[in-house]
């Protein structure tokens, strides 16, 4: 029964950092928006990238969580990896100013998360 509660606590910590991926990819569009209009825009961008970059983080973590102690499936210990790894793409990609790949990477990202959300 303690191995049951412990396993569902970690699928939904599992399920609440690749939300939380989700929600600052989704904030990243709406920053790059407002860089495009407002002064503070680029700002919130900057932050922004770095809170979705550690969210990144917390999925990886979640999932080696939820697969080694609690003997859950290795799947999500690679697609989190895949998705830490866009994640740096992605910010290299925009500290160098390449809007051109930039930002169908962060669509596709964003894509790929909600998906990974609905199946999680």
């Amino acid at each position: 029964m303690a191995t049951q509660v412990t396993a569902q606590r970690r699928f939904s910590f599992l399920r609440v950092a690749i939300a939380l991926q989700t929600l600052t990819i989704f904030l990243q569009a709406v920053s790059a928006g407002l860089l495009l209009t407002a002064s503070y825009g680029e700002t919130l961008h900057s932050a922004g990238a770095r809170v979705m970059y550690g969210a990144s983080m917390l999925y990886v973590l979640a999932a080696v969580l939820a697969w080694k102690p609690g003997g859950g499936p290795l799947t999500p210990v690679w697609h989190a990896t895949g998705f830490l790894v866009l994640a740096s793409v992605q910010v290299v990609l925009g500290i160098a100013h390449v809007p051109s790949v930039h930002l169908p990477l962060g669509v596709l990202m964003f894509g790929l998360s909600v998906l990974a959300l609905v199946r999680g």
